[in-house]
């Protein structure tokens, strides 16, 4: 019996909890619950360190993964999520300008296909552009990559 009652000490319970909520977290994403496994886990190590009734747990859970959120979230997610630009317009910026080839015929209103840095990409042009010719790209269009036949 004395094993189960290491089991169900407060700093044991609130370090599985905290431990749960990670994963949920990685499991149905939002970049929240992740401030909850951490409440749960600053809740265990007070439990470690101060003997405190079920009311305060709950109270410093609570407190500490609201404060953790509304401190941390905004900040950590620019860390690790871009909210500048999306990937389609780092790509587009990283491409302007910069000469393709055409790997399949593009005629006006018809896409065609480029080859660019190795890769295969649509491609849409206001003028017909025979396969073998290079191209400039200009901009995008959804998938496709805007080109004009370069001089």
């Amino acid at each position: 019996m004395s094993d189960l009652a290491g089991f169900f000490n407060p700093t044991v319970i609130w370090f599985l909890i905290g431990l749960v909520l990670l994963v949920l977290e990685l499991i149905i994403p939002g970049f929240v619950i992740i401030f909850f496994g951490a409440g749960a886990w600053v809740t265990a190590i007070m439990c470690l360190i101060f003997p405190m009734g079920i009311n305060m747990q709950v109270a410093v859970f609570t407190f500490s993964s609201v404060i953790l959120l509304l401190l941390l979230r905004r900040y950590i997610r620019k860390q690790f999520f871009s909210e500048g630009k999306s990937g389609v317009e780092t790509l587009t910026d990283e491409f302007l300008g910069k000469t393709a080839v055409v790997e399949s015929d593009i005629r006006k209103g018809y896409p065609g296909k480029v080859s660019f840095k190795g890769t295969t990409w649509n491609a849409l042009s206001e003028e017909t552009i025979k396969k073998g010719h290079s191209v400039e790209i200009i901009g995008k269009d959804s998938i496709n990559l805007i080109v004009k036949p370069t001089k």
